[in-house]
This record gives C-alpha cells, sequence and structure tokens, in this order.
C-alpha cells in the first residue's frame, strides 16, 4: 500500500510538531507550512493525500486557501476550527471541506479521523466498472467522474462518496446515519447533520433546481433517496 502524504498548514509550531509526531508515528509523510499562501503554494507543487488545514492563518486565511484550493484540487481537506464556533464549521463545509476537528484537539482523535477520511477512497468505487446513467447524469465509477449533460461536474471526493452511496442505494431511503456509515465509516465522530450540508454542495452541482430536486429526493423524518 502507498504510503498516503499530508501536508499540515498551521502557523502554531507546536501544533505542527504535535500533529506531525503522532501521524508520522501511524506511517503517514508529513510535510508543514505556517501560514495560508505557503500552505496554497505547496499544495499545488505536491502529491497530497489529505490536507489539515487551520482556519485562522496568517498571509491567507483558511476559508479563502480552501475556496482557492477547490479550483484545482479535489484533496481531502479536515479543518481545524476555533472550539464552538459553529460559524467556521458551516463555511468550511461549504467550501469543501470533508471533515473538522475543533481546537483543542485530541491527537489521537485526529489520527483516527484522518485514517477514516483516508479509508473513504476504499469504498467510493463500486466493483462494476461500466458507466451509470440517470436522465441527464453520467458517472464513470472508475475514473470518478461526473457529467451533467456534456459538463464534467467538480465534485469533492465526499461528495462523490454520497453520490455512489445514494446511486447504489437507487429507490431505497437512506437516513443520516446510514450514510454516514457508508461514506465516513463507523469511527465517524461529528454530528450526522453534517450531511445534510455536503447534500446541498452536491444538490447545487447536479440538480436544475436545488428547491426542487429531481435526483436526491428528501424524506422528511427519514433521510434521502436517489430517483433516476
Amino acid at each position: 500500500m502507498d504510503t498516503k502524504q499530508i501536508l499540515v498548514v498551521d502557523d502554531e509550531i507546536i501544533v505542527c510538531n504535535t500533529i506531525s509526531a503522532y501521524l508520522e508515528a501511524e506511517g503517514f509523510i508529513v510535510q508543514t507550512v505556517n501560514d495560508g499562501l505557503s500552505g496554497l503554494e505547496v499544495a499545488k507543487d505536491g502529491q497530497f493525500d489529505l490536507v489539515i488545514l487551520d482556519v485562522m492563518l496568517p498571509r491567507l486565511d483558511g476559508f479563502e486557501v480552501l475556496r482557492q484550493l477547490r479550483q484545482f484540487s479535489n484533496v481531502f481537506v479536515l479543518m481545524l476550527t476555533a472550539k464552538g464556533d459553529e460559524f467556521d464549521k458551516v463555511v468550511g463545509l461549504k467550501l469543501g471541506a470533508d471533515d473538522y476537528l475543533t481546537k483543542p484537539f485530541s491527537p489521537r482523535e485526529l489520527v483516527a479521523r484522518v485514517q477514516a477520511i483516508l479509508r473513504r477512497e476504499r469504498t467510493s468505487i463500486p466493483d462494476e466498472a461500466q458507466l451509470l446513467r440517470f436522465s441527464h447524469l453520467t458517472i464513470d465509477p472508475a475514473a470518478q467522474i461526473v457529467k451533467k449533460g456534456d459538463e464534467v461536474l467538480g465534485l469533492t471526493p465526499t461528495e462523490f462518496s454520497l453520490l455512489m452511496a445514494l446511486t447504489r442505494h437507487k429507490g431505497r431511503v437512506l437516513s443520516r446515519e446510514q450514510l454516514i456509515e457508508i461514506v465516513w465509516g463507523y469511527d465517524y465522530f461529528g454530528d450526522t447533520r453534517v450531511i445534510d450540508t455536503h447534500i446541498r454542495r452536491l444538490r447545487s452541482k447536479i440538480e436544475d433546481e436545488t428547491d426542487n430536486p429531481y435526483h436526491i429526493v428528501t424524506v422528511r423524518g427519514s433521510g434521502y433517496r436517489f430517483d433516476g
């Protein structure tokens, strides 16, 4: 199995050193930078499997780093946010973060979250290699490409995994807990409502009318269902 490479962007040296020590002990290759602009430049030049990104950064804050990062990369992103600041969490998820962790955090929990995020790629591609077609959507599971008509949609890894989970259970209602189990795994630590944020982002990309979705239907009190 290839060794996973992780970029840590945080202006607190002690935080970077602690994260590096714990992740390297688990066999990861870790690179650290201490400001947002440098983090963005390193992310452009490197081939990272995951970026751990603090919100409060000099030169370029974490939100702007994430916004620009999503213009050229679908790398997994774990954001570090201020303790109890729900606004930071929501903004980060809307910009395309895959998960978040509030400071101060347990290094062991961070390692567990990193491992859980990186396991998603093993479940994001189904066994079948053929194209999946649903109305105006075409999904190439092997290449992890989704097209709406002729337009290639820029889905994040989490959005792609979520879409595949729904399409594999077409016509069946999946609860938030079931979706989290499929996409994140049993060891997910966060709020199940994180699914709602990712569903909204996914709908904004695949649906013609987000207020009247054709594909991803909300079943009130139960969860979500994919219709062709």
